[in-house]
């Protein structure tokens, strides 16, 4: 690799971003004409604010696609005449407003403070998770491109400036254990890492009552060293469970991936504090409609349509009430513009949101479930919960063998609120009926006596696609930082 450019993902990103400048400058071109064109006739008819308001988004268009468009050329160079790196990396901020990352050098000798130029949503697809680390291709003391591992997504970083500014940040950084991290594997390392401190024995797993499965079941505490080993005794399968023939030890892709071990240890460092207070208890899914259930109904959209009846409704009641004539077509605008919120809202209630909750209860009312060993980690682009699957009997040297994703149970705020208190144990998965067109089940995890809902299929372990998303939950590791 000469460049970073010479990763595939890397250069399929940068031109997807120079893609989207582009689109921006013409949308904003084009926004203006049609302004231009449809107000020169009204103008003498309505005050200048007014006349001016059609222009305001296209110039905002404009500008932004502008502004991106010498982002991307100031990404294009660096990534040229570099390579890419791997560090630890912390977000400095609150909550989900941080707009500032701190990198570890590769000597561990000092803190690189860099300030993020990107909206939002941007930031959130290279936002570091707990065991983060990020790619960094640039100058620290310049600025540079930062990108989650695999160089996937490109975003602009510059050095924070003033120095009061950039101890206090180094210094919150400092108190997170940056300095302390293991040594992430760089690009191309092929030499397989520990796992960070001492693998956990038979006597220290019988004292973490997070890997204990419900019901009796045992999990890892049955494992006797990390040799492999077979059902404890004692331990009989409970009555009712199924292997359905979707999933059958024969018919199952060889696993690969980190051990049970190195994910258990990544999953007890991710796991932190749900905030709040405990979600209200809510109507089983299995006994009655779908829309009685409130956490069903957010899933399938059932608020936005609420929202969008309530905004509609204040607009009707402005328009009955008469308003001036130099409102009326702000008026007009507005209430157009609920309307299609309403229209969209409706849709998609209709064509997405209520299937899939319909799913999810014929999933979750399945008599067919299967048990496996879990560990629930976070992915840092947004921080959504996955549950990495694993055999029961396996011991710690188990090899994931699928995924499943998780919608977020908790408020905007919280959304870690309502998710298994554990950060490892025993999931039932039931379903196994629906099918997506690639042929993934669908199903559903009960974990503590209640449903956790899936943002999609069961996916099992059958790719770099797959390996890519470990390796993005539980970043490989080199060297146990001193």
């Amino acid at each position: 690799m000469t460049s970073a450019l010479d990763v595939e993902e890397t250069a399929g990103a940068l031109d997807k971003y120079r893609r989207r400048a582009g689109g921006l400058i013409l949308a904003g071109v084009v926004t203006l004409a049609l302004a231009a064109g449809f107000w020169a006739p009204l103008m003498d008819t309505v005050s200048s604010r007014t006349a001016a308001m059609p222009f305001v988004p296209g110039i905002l268009l404009l500008g932004a696609g502008i502004g991106m468009w010498g982002l991307a050329r100031r990404m294009r160079r660096a990534l040229g005449a570099g390579t890419w790196s791997v560090h630890p990396a912390v977000a400095i901020g609150h909550g989900r407003t941080a707009t500032a990352v701190v990198l570890r050098s590769p000597d561990r000798s000092e803190a690189w403070p860099l300030t993020v130029i990107a909206t939002r949503q941007r930031y959130e697809l290279v936002r570091p998770g707990p065991d983060g680390v990020l790619w960094w291709c640039g100058d620290p003391r310049v600025g540079g491109v930062l990108a989650p591992p695999g160089g996937g997504e490109l975003i602009w970083a510059k050095p924070v400036r003033g120095g009061h500014v950039r101890r206090r940040v180094v210094a919150r950084a400092e108190a997170e254990g940056l300095m302390h991290r293991a040594t992430p594997r760089q690009p191309g390392s092929r030499v397989p890492g520990p796992v960070p401190g001492p693998a956990p024995g038979p006597d220290q797993v019988t004292d973490v009552d997070s890997v204990r499965g419900p019901e009796g079941v045992q999990g890892p505490e049955g494992v006797q060293g990390r040799e492999a080993v077979h059902r404890p005794e004692g331990v009989q399968e409970p009555e009712g469970v199924q292997e359905p023939e979707a999933v059958q030890d024969a018919a199952r892709p060889e696993p690969s991936g980190p051990t049970y071990a190195e994910l258990f240890e990544h999953a007890r460092r991710q796991a932190g504090p749900r905030g709040g207070r405990a979600p209200r208890p809510e109507r089983d899914a299995r006994e009655v409609a779908w829309w009685r259930v409130r956490s069903l109904r957010r899933v399938a959209g059932v608020h936005r349509v609420v929202i969008a009846l309530g905004f509609c409704a204040a607009v009707g009641s402005v328009a009955l009430t008469g308003p001036p004539k130099e409102d009326a077509l702000k008026l007009y605008a507005v209430g157009v513009l609920v309307l299609g919120a309403l229209v969209y809202s409706c849709h998609q209630l209709l064509t997405v949101g209520r299937p899939a909750a319909r799913a999810m209860v014929r999933a979750l009312a399945d008599s067919v479930h299967v048990r496996r060993r879990y560990a629930l980690l976070y992915d840092p682009r947004g921080g959504a919960p996955v549950l990495v699957l694993f055999p029961m009997y396996d011991g710690w040297d188990a090899r994931p063998e699928a995924v499943l994703r998780l919608i977020p149970p908790g408020p905007p705020k919280q959304p870690r609120r309502g998710l298994p208190a554990k950060p490892a144990g025993t999931v039932e998965l039931h379903g196994w009926r629906d099918f997506t067109v690639d042929g993934r089940p669908f199903v559903v995890a009960w974990i503590d006596g209640r449903p956790h809902w899936p943002a999609g299929p069961y996916q099992e372990a059958d790719g770099p696609e797959f390996a890519a998303l470990i390796d993005r939950l539980a970043p490989p590791l080199e060297v146990q930082a001193s």
